[in-house]
């Protein structure tokens, strides 16, 4: 089991394959954090140091003890109202209007198999495969419990946490913070990496010294946001893809967040990461809970593809459901960008036509095919075929589609209405709006209220008429705009609507997972502005980005890959000159780009010659032989995008047979200078086939020296490079010079 605990010292220990978490109960009964890193023996409690520290307060159980304060200690749930000083984890408010809570430890329990969370998404396992351990505090004036849950899978090096507060009083509160995992280091010297960003441009690496004072991250827009992606790295100074120790925290959840590092008087870190507390306050009668959605924590001593490896291969794996969980996805065209609102029926059947010479899987059908929708200012909410406009049912186009050997998918935004729909015009109390004010429009739009169980009851059974149709076999979830006018028309108090909203969203997702098990559900909100672990437990891959420039592509998909795995990534080749960006890039380097992920097309066939047409079924076949490895595959980064001209990554089988290296260059020059990359992961030993032009190399030459990619004078030249280890280890001598391409001895 990877938990233990030592009663004589009152100490837990969570261990993982190669991590160690501890924690301890004082003599006071707070829970003090001791240790999250690389596996330790032994209790570490000799670090928590205990000196008088001046101004900073002490417990009145300490009595004259001046040494002994919670502004100093670590601790793992400090809470507002103990003389802690710094960012907490927990606030509440009582019925008299005093803001107190002071937590002890009460009991615990351990064990098998991971907890779950009702009615939000969680990592999951077999019993064998997880322990959980859940440590209950109170605060002995109100009867507040704080139930900690921590998930530990070995096998993953992760641990997950969230808490769980139940009022086991007699009065009313009204929670104000409730974050879902804190970490404090005693010690330190720290970099800071996060993923900011923005429609069309998200999840951008940043890396900056951790200074004194506290950074923070995080949504106040309801969503997890383009602009702040709900995870951040905690890396030593050092640290880089292949060395030194760093700690990820992926948030599991959709909604508002609030992440923060902090540095602090005594050049201690604390990391904070939870539900936004701004417009956030949930009342708990005697008898309530509450449940905070979970946070995936990872450690590597081993640098940040490590730290990746470990939070890719538990989402693929035990946070990911369904059908598609381990399976290659389709490979699709979608309509967007080759119609826009301007098709019919006949406009689909020849795109599927195109697709199906091709080689394509699947063609989508996106924004136009509902009520009256032939621009973005009308018809949303009224999930109704318009027959009329398509010159046929839904049902005519999608067995035509499919006696063409394709499958059919359909793009909906559920949580959205327009003032002009008849949804809208019968039930206008249905949308967050604040009385006696005019809301605020987005994409002229506004947001239905999913904390309010009839409105999400109405939209999925109006889902499901349209899903019952034909034989639908995907389905694109979309959300164009942020929420600003938290306001519900049910009288609920309005901080708590935020959450609720969220509740309702994953409610009718999981409604959706179970009635068609076998529909592939894509997550998309404006492209990457809901592109977070949360979603991942009900859509197992989501839309990256709006933009589909290949060469901005590779920043946005390169900060992805930090915390999340490659298979959740959609990405498509489109046309060009680019739609977003006006860039025109050659069809291999879109093609390169957007196989690291989950490969498509958003362009319109019939306008493309018959030698683009060709090069797109080599681009479809070369995928379909590639998309195990690149599913399954380690991924690793080999250049910084943000840094280096030319951008290059890799996949490696878990047994180090078989390895795809991609690179794309980003900027040409005159005389340009030759790129040497190094790959990683392979077998030192082990001799490698370049499977096109029949090179070998020694495993040790490719990861020490590099592998050269040599520039031509070609705008945003790109490479595709797949190696196989031949049998034994080279005993004939025999390798490859790079400078003049012939065999040598």
């Amino acid at each position: 089991m990877g938990i233990k605990y030592d009663e004589g010292k009152q100490t837990f220990t969570l261990d993982t394959f190669n991590t160690t978490y501890q924690m301890q109960v004082d003599r006071y009964g707070f829970l003090l954090h001791l240790y999250y890193g690389k596996t330790v023996k032994g209790s570490v409690d000799y670090l928590l140091t205990y000196l008088d520290r001046g101004f900073s307060g002490n417990p009145y159980d300490a009595g004259k003890d001046r040494t002994y304060s919670m502004d100093v200690l670590p601790q793992e749930f400090p809470c507002h109202g103990t003389g802690d000083y710094r960012g907490t984890a927990f606030a509440m408010q009582e019925e008299s209007g005093a803001y107190a809570c002071d937590f002890r430890y009460k009991r615990h329990e351990v064990r098998k198999g991971k907890y779950g969370l009702p009615g939000l998404p969680a990592v999951y396992a077999e019993e064998k495969e997880a322990d959980t351990l859940e440590i209950i505090l109170e605060d002995n004036v109100t009867r507040i419990q704080a139930h900690l849950l921590y998930g530990v899978l070995p096998g993953h090096d992760i641990i997950t946490r969230s808490v769980r507060i139940e009022n086991a009083g007699e009065q009313k509160v009204s929670l104000l913070k409730v974050q879902s995992a804190c970490i404090d280091f005693t010690n330190g010297d720290f970099d800071l990496i996060t993923f900011y960003g923005r429609h069309a441009m998200e999840r951008n690496y940043q890396r900056e010294p951790l200074a004194h004072g506290s950074f923070v991250i995080g949504s106040r827009r309801g969503t997890s946001s383009h602009q702040y992606s709900p995870m951040m790295i905690l890396a030593e100074r050092a640290a880089s893809e292949d060395a030194g120790g760093c700690l990820g925290l992926s948030f599991v959840y959709s909604g508002g967040f609030k992440a923060e590092a902090e540095l602090d008087q005594y050049g201690q870190t604390r990391l904070l990461m939870g539900l936004s507390d701004e417009r956030f306050c949930y009342p708990l009668d005697p008898g309530g809970t509450f449940t905070a959605p979970e946070v995936m924590m990872t450690y590597s001593s081993e640098g940040l593809s490590r730290l990746s490896h470990n939070l890719h291969r538990c989402m693929r794996a035990n946070l990911c459901r369904g059908k598609y969980k381990e399976a290659v996805r389709p490979v699709l065209l979608n309509s967007w960008e080759a119609a826009y609102f301007d098709f019919d029926g006949e406009t689909i059947y020849r795109l599927a036509r195109q697709a199906a010479e091709a080689g394509i899987d699947m063609i989508v059908m996106d924004d136009g095919w509902f009520g009256k929708r032939d621009d973005d200012y009308s018809g949303l909410g009224d999930w109704k075929v318009n027959e009329q406009k398509l010159g046929m049912t839904l049902g005519r186009l999608i067995e035509r589609v499919n006696a063409l050997g394709l499958k059919f998918g359909i793009w909906m935004e559920p949580e959205m209405v327009s003032e002009d729909s008849e949804l809208y015009r019968q039930h206008p109390d249905w949308v967050l709006k604040i009385p006696g004010r005019n809301p605020v429009r987005a994409r002229y739009q506004l947001v239905l209220d999913f904390s309010r169980k009839e409105v999400v009851d109405a939209m999925f059974s109006q889902i499901c008429s349209v899903l019952d149709e034909g034989n639908i076999e995907y389905m694109k979830w979309d959300m164009n705009r942020s929420i600003c006018d938290v306001y519900s028309a049910s009288g609920e108090n309005e901080g708590k609507v935020l959450y609720d909203y969220m509740l309702g969203l994953y409610d009718i997702l999981e409604r959706l997972c179970k009635k068609y098990p076998d529909m592939l559900m894509e997550g998309c909100s404006g492209g990457g502005g809901r592109f977070d672990a949360g979603m991942l437990y009900y859509t197992p891959q989501i839309w990256c980005s709006d933009n589909t420039d290949a060469i901005d592509r590779l920043r946005i998909q390169y900060g992805t890959s930090f915390g999340y795995p490659i298979s959740a990534v959609g990405s498509h080749v489109s046309a060009v000159p680019n739609h977003q960006t006006g860039r025109t890039v050659p069809m291999r380097a879109r093609a390169v780009t957007a196989m690291a992920g989950s490969f498509g097309y958003e362009l319109d066939m019939n306008g493309l010659s018959e030698e683009e047409k060709e090069e797109i079924r080599v681009q479809i076949r070369t995928y379909k032989a590639d998309a195990a490895l690149i599913r399954q595959g380690l991924y690793y980064r080999l250049t910084n995008p943000f840094e280096d001209e030319l951008c290059a990554w890799e996949f490696v089988s878990d047994d180090g047979e078989e390895a795809l290296l991609f690179a794309v260059r980003q900027n040409n020059h005159g005389n340009m200078t030759v790129s040497y990359v190094r790959l990683r992961g392979l077998c030192p030993e082990g001799v490698y086939e370049d499977m096109e032009t029949k090179k070998q190399y020694f495993g040790s030459a490719l990861m020490e020296a590099g592998l050269v990619l040599a520039p031509k004078i070609e705008e945003y030249e790109s490479y595709r490079v797949h190696l196989r280890r031949r049998e034994g280890n080279g005993e004939d001598g025999r390798y490859f010079s790079e400078k003049d391409g012939e065999a040598s001895r």
